[in-house]
């Protein structure tokens, strides 16, 4: 497997729409104001945070259990970010929709503007032929409540391609995957 540059990012992007929106450049200001940047980056892309929150509650006292998962154990946030308490966590979903080629993993790592100040991204891969918005979750690891923010870039995606002779026999979505095509905030599925 190689780790895929800028140019290979851009190609995919226009010619498969392995990226949509897509921003061919690093964004660093909007309407003259700072943003955390999104955009393609020198060996990945910088994906962006939705304003579509689902915020960790523990109004309700139930268990988290990820084979019985209880919808109430969140609240809905919808806006320009999102404030997470302390030691809590929110999930949310990517501006972008994302379509992997079959012979490509994609790998995301949180960026470290929010990592220096204890917040936490975390995704799992997005594995070969998986497609849809990918859902983010953010922990707030601070004895402070953190903030997250809309349409500006959270976490980097670097995509790592396999030789032509060594494609993955069964793709996500030969094995028919349970996130396939997610297109909101999606809660954990057995």
């Amino acid at each position: 497997m190689s780790v895929k540059s800028d140019r290979w990012i851009r190609r995919m992007a226009e010619e498969h729409r392995m990226i949509d929106p897509f921003e061919p450049h690093q964004i660093k200001h909007v309407d003259g104001r700072p943003v955390v940047s999104y955009g393609t980056s020198s060996y990945g892309y910088d994906l962006r945070c939705s304003d579509e929150f689902k915020l960790f509650t523990d109004i309700n006292t139930t268990i988290v259990d990820p084979k019985h998962f209880d919808p109430k154990s969140f609240v809905d946030v919808k806006g320009d970010s999102c404030i997470i308490p302390p030691n809590s966590f929110a999930l949310a979903r990517t501006v972008e929709y994302f379509r992997i080629p079959r012979n490509v993993l994609v790998i995301c790592l949180g960026k470290s503007t929010y990592a220096r100040c204890g917040i936490i991204v975390n995704v799992t891969p997005l594995e070969p032929e998986w497609e849809g918005h990918v859902t983010l979750e953010f922990s707030n690891t601070t004895p402070l409540p953190a903030r997250i923010y809309a349409n500006e870039g959270v976490a980097q995606v670097i995509f790592l391609e396999a030789a032509a002779d060594d494609v993955c026999e069964t793709s996500y979505r030969d094995r028919g995957g349970k996130y396939q095509g997610q297109s909101g905030v999606t809660l954990p599925k057995i």
